[in-house]
């Protein structure tokens, strides 16, 4: 065989068994998945609440070291 066939067999075979990363339709914006949504908010609601509970506790420490209470 030729180089030549041998690189078209090849290429063939790798586009066969690969598959595309891109979806062909857009998702659809007036139907939007409520479960992702509410992971999303409520992720972030944690997240938001963890960081306010942590600055609550640091300020709470630094006026115990400084004597300020």
């Amino acid at each position: 065989m030729t180089f030549n066939r041998l690189l078209n067999r090849a290429a063939l075979v790798s586009k066969v068994t690969s598959r595309s990363v891109f979806t062909s339709s857009k998702p659809d914006t007036a139907k939007p998945n409520w479960v992702r949504v509410s992971l999303a908010f409520g992720t972030s609601a944690f997240l938001w609440g963890l960081l306010f509970k942590q600055h609550s506790t640091d300020v709470q420490e630094y006026k115990v070291r400084n004597g300020l209470e």
